[in-house]
């Protein structure tokens, strides 16, 4: 009986030996890796100051990387080529070789992301550190896997660079015309030549082109009292007022700095000037799709899928909506306000440097929220704690649309943009997001 305790004894050891070697060198990559690396890639963005529109791009393409790789180790799931315009299709796994696809999508999205910010050092640091995790939990898989990874990521660069990006950089700047009452003109404080012009040729994931959406006109230019556009001026000039006069108490008020979301406010103190630096639109619906996903513990793959039509929309709508605002040149209610009825008024958010009508983040809003409803449901109530890292409260919401309701008007809260900018721009990106949902297909 002793001798058969001890060999039961003697085998359960080897059991639990053999059980922990199996285990031992195992590369472990769940969504919260993948959370932490769009973080990174967030934090150097906002070091950098990347413009809402280049921003979306920024975080667009690592996504597209990382969700391709993945997708091939999951039948659920299904290719990116013959959906997104161009894309192409990619080097498949070596499936008679060791490969870890979680640990290759997350190198791709990395090494694309690296390449389209300007502090690369800043990504490699970081990918360093994970790297030599990974290399001395398991050697063999991790240099396969990173090569598969890298050799994606460089398949995936030259699509990019495809884009029209490199080519709007050398475009001609935006021209003032000071001769237009109503066409654009730059604000205080800087009074920065209008940003990114010619986006609306930047080539886009899934519209036919950058004017399919293109919204309704804005009420006719008029500073004719009774006019509807000047009824509209001075339902933003009155809004100020009112939130001048009862201060930062005012909810208008906290939310216009809860959607702020200017990744460049110029502070000037005295002869000092200095910049605040902050995420940007589409920076902030990342992050409640982080959240979301969270509070949904969905897996990687779905995670990145979630994130797939998220990026999507906001890419799409920013190219709709930069090619309306480059098109009706629309002049911003500070510029009106201070030449021809108060000129001490003050928005309560710092203008952005670029044509008024539609609001980016009203389109964006619409159409991010559309693509986190398509995926995980209506009535998705949440916690928004994305501004928290600013110092702005947690804010609440019942859906996704709730908070892309208040994110557009949010614009006239700050003083930035009239009703129809807000109301129409909304709409044009509920349509966007529509279109976008229809056209992916990311599941069997």
């Amino acid at each position: 009986m002793m001798r058969l305790s001890h060999f039961l004894i003697t085998f359960f050891a080897i059991l639990l030996f053999t059980s922990c070697n199996k285990n031992k060198g195992l590369i472990q990559i769940d969504a919260l890796n993948f959370h932490q690396s769009v973080d990174k890639l967030t934090e150097i963005m906002v070091h950098d100051i990347f413009s809402p529109p280049v921003a979306s791009r920024i975080y667009a393409y690592p996504i597209l990387t990382a969700y391709e790789i993945l997708q091939q180790g999951d039948e659920k799931f299904i290719s990116l080529n013959g959906q997104i315009n161009d894309f192409p299709e990619v080097s498949v796994y070596p499936e008679n070789e060791n490969v870890n696809l979680e640990v290759a999508a997350l190198v791709g999205f990395i090494d694309v992301g690296r390449r389209l910010i300007f502090s690369e050092e800043m990504m490699e640091i970081y990918s360093d550190s994970l790297y030599a995790i990974w290399k001395s939990t398991n050697p063999e898989v991790f240099e396969i896997s990173r090569d598969y990874g890298l050799k994606v990521a460089a398949e995936i660069v030259d699509w990019i660079n495809q884009d029209m990006y490199r080519e709007t950089r050398t475009m001609p700047k935006f021209s003032v015309n000071l001769d237009e009452v109503g066409r654009w003109q730059p604000t205080p404080p800087d009074y920065m030549d209008g940003i990114e012009p010619h986006w609306e040729n930047i080539r886009t994931f899934t519209l036919d082109s950058a004017s399919q959406f293109k919204p309704i006109p804005h009420p006719e230019f008029s500073l004719e009292k009774g006019s509807d556009f000047y009824d509209e001026l001075m339902e933003v000039y009155n809004v100020g007022l009112h939130e001048h006069t009862v201060g930062d108490s005012a909810e208008e008020v906290i939310v216009a700095k809860f959607w702020d979301c200017n990744p460049y406010v110029s502070v000037h103190r005295g002869h000092m000037m200095f910049a605040l630096k902050k995420i940007t639109p589409g920076a902030h619906w990342i992050g409640i799709c982080k959240i979301a996903c969270k509070k949904n513990n969905l897996n990687l793959m779905e995670t990145l899928a979630t994130n797939v039509y998220t990026s999507v929309a906001i890419f799409d709508a920013f190219i709709s909506c930069w090619d309306e605002k480059y098109r009706s040149m629309l002049i911003r209610p500070e510029t009106l306000i201070n030449k021809y009825i108060d000129e001490k008024w003050e928005p309560i958010l710092q203008t952005p440097p670029f044509p008024e009508y539609t609001s980016g983040h009203s389109v964006v809003s619409g159409a991010a929220s559309v693509a986190l409803t398509h995926y995980l449901g209506e009535n998705f109530a949440f916690n928004d704690d994305t501004e928290a890292p600013y110092g702005l409260p947690i804010r609440h919401f019942d859906s996704f649309y709730e908070a892309s309701k208040e994110a557009a008007i949010s614009r006239m809260y700050g003083g930035i943009h009239y009703r129809a900018a807000i109301e129409n721009g909304l709409e044009q990106g509920l349509e966007i997001g529509k279109y976008v949902c229809n056209k992916l297909k990311l599941e069997k």
